[in-house]
């Protein structure tokens, strides 16, 4: 993502060894270096909670562990990004780490829509939802998103990069200005589909209540969490990527490098929040984690009734 331009900022550039200078680390990419690690770790530990539970195979928890292993490899692609800037600062290089980015990335932000749109098809066909049908989708759904990242991913390898003519060059070095747009307006399409869906979850999520709310008292209570629930889960997708997305489309290589990083941080730090959003607050692998973890169950846990508008 952050490549240095080589003209403009060579301190802060990997020192090629012929000029004996210490080695000047910007402290922009050790910030990336250690959210790259964070990332990490945390998705490391979702995968391995999802890979020993044979129960956690519903279609949500597949799309759980697709979203785990694209922040995972985002995570890893943050820190050879940071070992390559500035131990192995060759074109090859440069091509392979940032398409890593890229992918890993695009994979991040599909998989919340994904995820979005389990959660719309699972209120809006209630009764159809839990059949085979909606397992094969979810599969089928998942691959072609990880096909269409990979694919993305090997574009600026393919060719589609700026190394030759640096004046083509988007804030992130070697994806061309051109490329960085369509990313960009891409990544707004999608999220004007994820508001879209939101919404007619909300509408129906409130016809359910409005309907049961006659018979049980609660439903109404956790209908109003669950939409709170979605509100803050694409507030925070919004807040981290729309300065970033925003940034691309207007700036270009000749702007300063600190605006860059200043974007791509938050950017970076949705895949932080993503595990602790999708994983980590649902009830059946917060089980998992107790019991490996202390082998035990708190008392208390099973008590918390599930709906389907917990979203």
């Amino acid at each position: 993502h952050t490549h240095h331009h080589p003209i403009e900022v060579r301190n802060s550039s990997p020192v090629r060894t012929e000029d004996l200078r210490p080695l000047i680390v910007s402290p922009w990419d050790i910030a990336l270096c250690v959210t790259g690690t964070l990332i990490s770790c945390e998705n490391a530990i979702v995968i391995a909670i999802l890979f020993y539970t044979p129960t956690l195979r519903a279609p949500m928890f597949i799309l759980i562990g697709s979203l785990a292993l694209a922040d995972l490899l985002a995570g890893l692609g943050l820190i050879l990004n940071f070992i390559f800037i500035y131990m192995l600062d060759t074109e090859f290089v440069t091509l392979l780490s940032v398409g890593m980015l890229i992918s890993a990335f695009s994979a991040s932000v599909l998989n919340i829509l994904a995820i979005t749109v389990d959660r719309y098809l699972s209120l809006y066909n209630a009764l159809t939802y839990n059949t085979e049908r909606t397992v094969t989708f979810t599969y089928v759904m998942v691959a072609l998103i990880w096909m269409v990242c990979i694919t993305l991913g090997l574009l600026p390898a393919l060719g589609w990069n700026c190394l030759q003519d640096e004046a083509r060059c988007s804030i992130c070095r070697p994806v061309t200005k051109n490329n960085a747009v369509v990313l960009a307006v891409t990544f707004l399409l999608v999220f004007a589909l994820m508001m879209q869906l939101y919404l007619q979850i909300c509408k129906i999520a409130f016809r359910h209540a409005q309907q049961i709310a006659v018979q049980h008292q609660f439903m109404a209570i956790s209908t109003t969490k669950g939409v709170s629930t979605l509100s803050v889960i694409l507030c925070t997708f919004a807040a981290c990527w729309m300065p970033f997305a925003m940034y691309s489309i207007v700036a270009d290589s000749s702007y300063p490098m600190i605006y860059t990083y200043a974007t791509v941080l938050p950017a970076t730090c949705n895949s932080v929040i993503n595990p602790i959003i999708y994983a980590f607050r649902n009830p059946d692998i917060q089980k998992s984690l107790w019991l490996a973890c202390c082998g035990c169950v708190p008392s208390n846990f099973s008590l918390r009734p599930r709906t389907s508008s917990d979203v």
